[in-house]
């Protein structure tokens, strides 16, 4: 007979979120050490770093795991102000920082934090409190899809201003995924995706550096040296692993043949020092984690704790799936990191507070037991 879980929470998602984190941090001092040591002088600067995001992801995953879920609901305006603020800050002299063309973060002394990551957890939170309290009408274009495909095209245009192509792709999946889940009319959807794809076209065709990407995706030894460069690298690193990898810290991909190894190309490290075990282990995690999102969505009594764990668990799959489908070349190249394994500390944060959020939910839910 099912019962109220009123005091338990999921303890299959915290065991599977540890497991990723520990291996995280394992990879990130094992791809980032030569690069580490070359840049800085010091091999485990980035270790120490991701170490101590760890730690501080983990009382914050603990804490919002004790904190209600309904009192976010109240801050929801508020957060997505936050975020558009944070969003707009990155282009402000003295505030916002850039790195490889690119301006996406904001300096707070020696830490850099990326409003983006800030603007995905307030719009989840956002859509899950208005959808909640609209009930019916979301099934209406006027109320139930016009505002969200709005609200989505703001992020998106500040987003990709930065730019940062795969990140506002994401708010685009998330919102498509939040609408499907709350009830929305197929048509409706597929309504607003088709302006969006000759947008995109239009943004792809003014950078050109992106429409290199696409072209070298369909064949990346046309230009190995250059623009197909990290594809083949990647492919490299993957291919060198073979069933059990080359050990631990044996990576040889990562003494300057992949460009930052510890962040978007991570799992292709770990597919060359663990194996197909390895990166099969990580698959399994993220699925396994999934799994037990989507069920607490399903099962949580009410729709905001629903539509949050929805949005919650979405944005983790969309982040993993680009992630591996970047290293493993089936989609072109972008800058998008593996949730719990890639380097960057506000990534991790912000990933660790959702999970936090994502385990408070599963208190609430009836389980069989299983």
């Amino acid at each position: 007979m099912a019962v109220r879980n009123k005091n338990n929470i999921d303890f299959t998602l915290l065991v599977t979120v540890l497991i990723l984190l520990a291996l995280g941090v394992a990879m990130v001092f094992s791809a980032s050490s030569i690069s580490s040591f070359m840049k800085y002088n010091d091999r485990y600067r980035y270790l120490k770093s991701q170490g101590f995001f760890a730690v501080i992801g983990i009382f914050a995953m603990m804490f919002m795991s004790r904190f209600d879920y309904r009192i976010l609901g109240r801050f929801a305006g508020l957060l997505l102000i936050i975020s558009v603020l944070l969003l707009i800050a990155v282009f402000v002299p003295g505030i916002g920082y850039s790195a490889n063309n690119a301006a996406r973060w904001i300096k707070i002394g020696s830490q850099t934090m990326q409003p983006s990551e800030f603007a995905k957890f307030a719009l989840i939170i956002f859509m899950a409190k208005s959808i909640s309290n609209k009930k019916g009408k979301i099934r209406s274009f006027r109320h139930g899809v016009l505002p969200y495909v709005l609200l989505m095209g703001l992020y998106f245009v500040l987003i990709i201003l930065e730019p940062n192509l795969s990140m506002a792709g994401s708010i685009v999946m998330i919102t498509f995924a939040m609408l499907f889940a709350a009830g929305t009319k197929i048509v409706y959807l597929m309504g607003w995706i088709i302006p969006i794809i000759p947008a995109v076209g239009y943004i792809i065709k003014k950078k050109p550096y992106m429409l290199n990407r696409i072209t070298s995706y369909l064949d990346p030894w046309a230009d190995p040296l250059n623009t197909g460069y990290q594809a083949i690298q990647s492919l490299y690193a993957l291919g060198s692993g073979g069933i059990f990898g080359l050990g631990l810290g044996n990576s040889r991909q990562k003494f300057f043949y992949i460009p930052e190894p510890q962040n978007d190309f991570i799992f292709s490290i770990i597919g060359e020092e663990l194996g197909f075990i390895g990166t099969a282990t990580i698959v399994i995690l993220f699925l396994l984690l999934i799994w037990r999102g989507l069920r607490i969505a399903l099962s949580c009594p009410d729709t905001f704790g629903c539509l949050l764990a929805t949005g919650i668990t979405c944005m983790i799959a969309i982040q993993a799936t680009l992630n591996i489908a970047v290293a493993t070349v089936t989609i072109p190249t972008t800058g998008i990191s593996l949730p719990f394994i890639s380097s960057g500390g506000s990534s991790l944060l912000f990933v660790m507070v959702n999970m936090g959020i994502l385990l408070n939910i599963s208190k609430t839910v009836k389980t069989d037991g299983s």
